[in-house]
């Protein structure tokens, strides 16, 4: 008997062959899909030329950036979108939406049947998923084409393979048309409901759930008629699939159609084209803007301005003092006004800051002991080498204290402070705080500054006067949450203190700010400017919680004839701090720090009264101090008449006359000394005053001691307490020739206290003196000697 080996060759089953041949068909799909892929790849939206929103604080759009087709699109995310849209959405559009891989079968199938039993579509079965195919890739001949709907499902069998379902729907969110030239839920929520779609009502999320659908036919805008219909259509279905209630459905159908004309949002269009050059692929970038408050100010500062002359333009600025973060930002009075150059952005341009940097130089100066709050200075015609600068009203004050000088905005005081500090040093310091400034070719720091003899911005102005109620510390303005913080010293917590002490006793405009309760009115610590020739106008003021800046001109730099600071700017700076939050505390004054004191001075010394001496103290004032360092007045620069400060001689015990070192009999010599003024403040002193710093007469016995060696000045032309006259009927006033005799210096003539004009040595003087009333005419030289007299002017 034979045994029949197995055939090795023997054929594989049947069953294997049939599983075999199916994974080669499958690798083949497989790679087939690949390359179709890589050859037909996904068109996810690019960022690159895309559009762009810019949002407030809260969310709500400030401006919206249109894409490169001129698509407008709030950028969202799906957990930003209210739940009431998402289950519209779904239950309307695609139920299924979470579980297919995104072609739904049955629904294929079912509108296909429809369409072979009547000949057209009745019912779509797209899925949300070909929805969002047909959007990235619309087909060119139409989308109820059979080769146009084969392409939208494999394209969203694409997308179901490269994307997850919240990124699909996150697309459609962002994507879907909803009319016109607006895109994406939210973009539609604002444009024609004027809210997020976060705060959908079950009314608004089915409007706009259905919207897409035909949104030529339905825009509200256009068709509220049609467009409720289709939402009812919408809420109808949602409650026979028992997602919303009957009660909220009915309660939903009573809502009318309102909307919105589709004008695109433009608050702070100029700090929002801002943040868009910083931030070119952002596509939603969010600022600090305060909403309401941005739109109450853009109203206000649009209606302020309006009568103002054409071409005038305007910035305003409002910052948390707490945070450096700005709440409202106005460029321009209108963005889109030619005619005003609406499009420049003010906030940031470089203009004449005025007298507006004046507070910290006097700041910087209390920090280098060089004054305190009631030092001694001079409000007279003065050089300073070639410099001659004159206040903005062409009068002078002669002595004043700095709280003063720096209240009235005074220049020449501001001037000779600026020469004992240095500019160079000023405006490194200021530099280091982080304000910059912008000089003209060739030119350097130099005593024109304090008056605006330099460039300056809004923006670093506000950030640099927050610092009076940041403990001194200024810092850069922060426009978007994710910003860095920058701040840096700019004074001491106790220079800072004293200063804005000093510019919160600055009165109040007398407006309808009066008339607010003083108990809550917060406490503003306020300055204005203006630049030569009435260019730049401004206004700064800083309460505890905010700094606000204010400024008005022309973008082009023309004078502005009669509007400075005072009239144009600050009674806007006003209504703006009156509109903001103001907590009880910013009514209430804060106490001094720890190195600051007040006590007590004498002028002329500027120093602390001597109980030893009481002679030398002629006017007491109760001045702030920082680190108990109280510095004399100021010495006195190229006056030869007399010098500032205590002079020490001795007397005869019982004449009391001056005497010398040598006089040829014995005297019973005792101890003497006075206090004298500056030379410069003599036309402004009282006869007591003047008696009080006067030098006993000198012993006939005694040699000449040269204290008295000075230059006695006289007026000629117009005699002490004359009455003149015009000519009647005559039309030239009453002009005249005057001359001062006495010096061979430079002679400032001033009329009442304002600079009339100047002329050399015993030069003649022609003045019209025809003002009726009575005057006083001063010629002061640069020596420090000086002569007045009264005169009266009958009409």
């Amino acid at each position: 008997m034979s045994v029949i080996e197995p055939s090795t060759s023997r054929r594989p089953p049947r069953g294997r062959r049939l599983a075999l041949k199916l994974t080669l068909a499958g690798l083949l799909l497989a790679t087939l899909a690949m390359l179709l892929d890589l050859a037909f790849p996904l068109p996810v939206p690019d960022a690159r030329g895309a559009g762009a929103v810019v949002v407030a604080a809260d969310g709500t759009p400030l401006r919206a950036f249109a894409d490169r087709n001129g698509i407008w699109r709030y950028p969202v995310e799906l957990e930003e979108v209210s739940p009431l849209y998402v289950e519209a959405l779904l239950g309307y559009e695609d139920r299924w939406f979470w579980r297919h891989p995104g072609v739904n079968p049955l629904s294929m199938l079912r509108a296909g049947g429809q369409w072979l039993r009547h000949g057209r579509v009745v019912s779509g079965g797209s899925t949300l998923t070909m929805q969002v195919a047909r959007i990235l890739d619309p087909p060119a001949g139409g989308s109820r084409t059979p080769w146009a709907k084969a392409r939208q499902v494999l394209r969203a069998l694409q997308l179901e393979a490269h994307l997850s379902k919240r990124e699909i729907l996150t697309l459609y969110l962002n994507h879907a048309p909803f009319g016109g030239t607006i895109e994406g839920v939210e973009a539609a929520s604002w444009a024609y409901l004027g809210k997020p779609s976060s705060q959908l009502s079950h009314a608004e999320a089915a409007l706009l759930a259905v919207l897409p659908q035909a949104p030529s036919r339905w825009r509200p805008d256009r068709e509220p008629e049609a467009a409720g219909a289709a939402r009812d259509k919408v809420l109808e279905r949602m409650a026979r699939l028992g997602r919303w209630s009957r009660a909220e459905v009915e309660d939903a159908r009573i809502e009318t159609v309102v909307s919105r004309s589709l004008a695109p949002p433009r608050h702070a269009a100029l700090l929002a084209r801002r943040l868009r050059q910083q931030l070119p692929r952002a596509r939603r970038i969010t600022s600090t803007l305060d909403i309401e408050l941005q739109r109450t100010l853009e109203a206000r500062v649009s209606s302020y301005f309006s009568s103002l002359p054409e071409r005038t333009s305007a910035a305003l600025l409002v910052v948390d003092n707490a945070t450096l973060e700005a709440r409202a930002y106005v460029g321009s009075v209108e963005f889109a006004d030619a005619e005003r150059l609406g499009h420049v952005d003010m906030v940031r341009a470089w203009r004449s800051p005025g007298s507006t940097l004046k507070p910290f130089l006097y700041g910087l100066a209390i920090d280098d002991g060089l004054i305190h709050s009631e030092s001694l200075l001079v409000d007279a015609p003065q050089s300073f080498g070639d410099y001659r600068p004159g206040n903005f009203d062409a009068a002078f004050n002669g002595p004043v204290s700095v709280a003063t000088a720096l209240r009235l905005s005074l220049n020449v005081p501001a001037v000779d402070v600026l020469d004992r500090l240095g500019p160079a040093r000023f405006s490194a310091r200021l530099a280091h705080a982080g304000i910059e400034l912008h000089w003209p070719r060739g030119a350097s720091p130099n005593l024109a500054m304090i008056l605006g003899g330099t460039g300056a911005r809004l923006e670093d102005l506000v950030g640099a006067y927050a610092a009076l109620n940041r403990d001194g510390l200024a810092g850069h303005v922060r426009y978007r949450p994710d910003e860095a913080g920058s701040e840096r010293r700019l004074l001491s917590p106790g220079a800072a203190w004293i200063v804005r002490e000093i510019l919160e006793g600055n009165p109040r405009p007398g407006t309808a700010v009066d008339t607010f309760d003083a108990s809550r009115r917060a406490r503003v610590a306020w300055k204005t400017g203006t630049s030569y020739g009435f260019r730049d106008a401004w206004a700064l003021g800083s309460t505890r919680s905010y700094t606000v800046g204010v400024w008005v001109g022309r973008p082009d730099g023309t004078p502005l004839p009669g509007q400075y600071g005072a009239v144009t700017a600050l009674p806007l700076l006003f209504e703006v701090i009156n509109t903001l939050p103001s907590p009880r505390g910013d009514a209430a004054p804060s106490p001094p720090p720890d190195t600051v004191a007040q006590v007590d001075i004498c002028w002329p010394l500027g120093l602390p009264p001597d109980p030893r001496a009481p002679e030398l103290c002629q006017q007491r004032h109760a001045a702030w101090t920082l680190q108990g360092v109280v510095p004399p007045t100021f010495a006195e620069r190229g006056a030869r008449l007399w010098s500032a400060g205590e002079v020490r001689f001795d007397v005869d015990a019982g004449s009391g006359e001056r005497l010398s070192a040598q006089c040829a009999r014995d005297h019973e010599r005792r101890a003497a000394r006075i206090a004298r003024w500056p030379a410069l403040a003599s036309p402004w002193l009282t006869r007591a005053q003047r008696t009080a710093s006067r030098l006993p007469p000198l012993a006939a016995d005694c040699v000449d001691d040269g204290r008295e060696g000075s230059e006695a000045l006289s007026i000629e032309g117009i005699n002490h307490r004359a009455t003149l006259a015009t000519a009647p009927g005559g039309r030239g006033g009453l002009r005249l020739f005057v001359r001062a005799v006495g010096s061979d210096t430079r002679i400032r003539w001033l009329l009442d206290g304002h600079l009339i004009g100047e002329s050399q040595g015993s030069g003649r003087f022609e003045h019209d003196f025809g003002e009726p009333g009575a005057h006083t005419l001063t010629a002061l030289a640069d020596s420090g000697a000086w002569a007045s007299v009264d005169f009266r002017v009958l009409r």
